[in-house]
């Protein structure tokens, strides 16, 4: 490595130099234009795309001392007059070279500007890839902070103090933001933190139980909010480079990377525990304050949500879950022209699995059904008590639509695909013989 050092002398025969000082201190100078000047050196340098380092150093004695060696030798072949055979060049030369001792002992050096040309910082084309894709993506990340209504025993006043936290994104310029359900809950006011650190009360829109799924928005101005890109989640493949932006423990805008290690995954909801289907497995690190960030594909364009993770510990274990972005797309456009998800119900309420199966039979049985619900408008039996006090099973759902159902995810899993109004048949078992029931699924509630 080399240092280009630039001096400046007293002396009006070489007002410029430049000289290359390489590492075994060995100095050499070659002049140079005297209308060039140091600065001009250096700014054609820093216009350069190289990062250059700036230090300072001292002539020593010794240094000086070899200084004048070199610009004497320098000098003999700047006028070309060689000293055994031209008696006028050597006393030429001899003066000139006894200015120059003259001037750099009597006089002060300024002190030399070394400026150390040090080389760029090379990074791998998919470094550069992750780099922009965080830059581009941490203006769409927010940091979402859930406020509860909290009275002190011993003054009785009313205070809101932070009772959780987690992470959302910008969805559209108008102020939206999607985040999970679980994140809001309970709250009694929402604050979000845009990336430049600017604060916003937030409002909440409507949210999906059922798939941890919420909406809020807020009051910011058009110029701060900038959208994800939205992708698709139906073409994904195992082994896809994924990215997770987030605020795990409260560290805001962290980028973790991973794959996609699964898909077609279910997970049930923190909230209902009603399965969630089609969710993505990926083994980018998603810790507590992850919940509601951006799963994205390597392109930037978000493929999910960032929901849950399997843990002992309740740190990242490699195994994290995602919404899927297609799951996400159709809720968010119906909370924010409804502000509520139009999700059909049969309208029963039935045992847990592990009952079921300790009767020694299969399928779902039903424990009440409401009223006015479409379930007991169609006929079907809840489970209730004779008049002596004996308990009669209800109708245990078998079949809907000719699928089987075998517990309770199968039966949430059918009933997802439909739409409010679809008419289905269930399949129940009644006492010792199975019956078939049209059954026209409502809206929730």
């Amino acid at each position: 490595m080399a240092v280009v050092a630039h001096f400046q002398f007293p002396s009006k025969f070489f007002q410029h130099s430049q000289c290359q000082i390489p590492v075994n201190n060995q100095i050499s100078i070659r002049p140079i234009s005297a209308m060039t000047a140091p600065t001009a050196l250096l700014n054609s340098r820093l216009a350069s795309n190289q990062s250059q380092s700036v230090t300072k150093f001292i002539l020593s004695p010794n240094m000086r001392a070899l200084l004048v060696e070199k610009y004497f030798s320098i000098v003999q072949k700047l006028f070309n007059y060689p000293e055994e055979n031209n008696t006028l060049g050597n006393i030429w030369v001899w003066c000139i070279s006894l200015a120059l001792v003259f001037s750099v002992a009597t006089f002060n050096i300024d002190d030399a500007d070394a400026y150390v040309v040090a080389s760029p910082r090379k990074l791998q084309t998919e470094e550069l890839s992750t780099v922009n894709l965080f830059k581009d993506s941490t203006p769409s990340v927010v940091y979402i902070t859930n406020l509860a209504v909290r009275e002190d025993v011993f003054t009785l006043d009313v205070l809101e103090v932070p009772q959780g936290s987690g992470s959302g994104f910008i969805w559209d310029r108008e102020g939206h933001i999607v985040t999970n359900y679980h994140v809001i809950r309970g709250a009694s006011d929402l604050r979000v933190t845009l990336g430049d650190q600017s604060i916003y009360e937030a409002k909440v829109i409507g949210y999906d139980q059922d798939k941890d799924v919420a909406v809020l928005r807020i009051d910011a101005p058009e110029e701060k909010l900038k959208p994800l890109s939205v992708g698709s989640s139906a073409d994904l493949l195992v082994g896809q480079k994924v990215y997770a932006i987030g605020n795990p423990f409260g560290l805001d805008h962290t980028l973790t990377t991973g794959v996609i290690s699964g898909l077609d995954r279910e997970i049930n909801s923190a909230v209902t525990g009603r399965p969630i289907r089609d969710v993505i497995q990926t083994d980018a690190a998603i810790n507590p304050g992850n919940s509601g960030g951006p799963l994205l594909d390597s392109s930037g364009y978000l493929i999910g949500i960032n929901t849950a993770i399997y843990s002992p510990s309740g740190a990242s274990a490699g195994v994290g879950f995602s919404i899927p972005v297609d799951t996400v797309s159709s809720l968010v456009d119906q909370l924010v022209k409804y502000g509520k998800i139009t999700t059909p119900i049969l309208g029963i309420r039935f045992a847990p699995d592990k009952s079921v199966e300790q009767l020694g039979v299969t399928g779902v049985l039903v424990l009440d059904a409401s009223p006015n619900g479409p379930a007991s408008k169609a006929g079907l039996q809840p489970t209730k008590r004779d008049a002596y006090g004996r308990l009669v099973l209800g109708d245990i759902i078998t079949a809907v639509n000719g699928q089987k159902v075998s517990n309770g995810n199968d039966l949430y899993r059918i009933i997802d695909r439909c739409k409010v109004g679809d008419k289905v048949t269930v399949e129940v078992l009644r006492g010792d013989h199975k019956e078939n029931i049209l059954v026209t699924l409502e809206p929730k509630a």
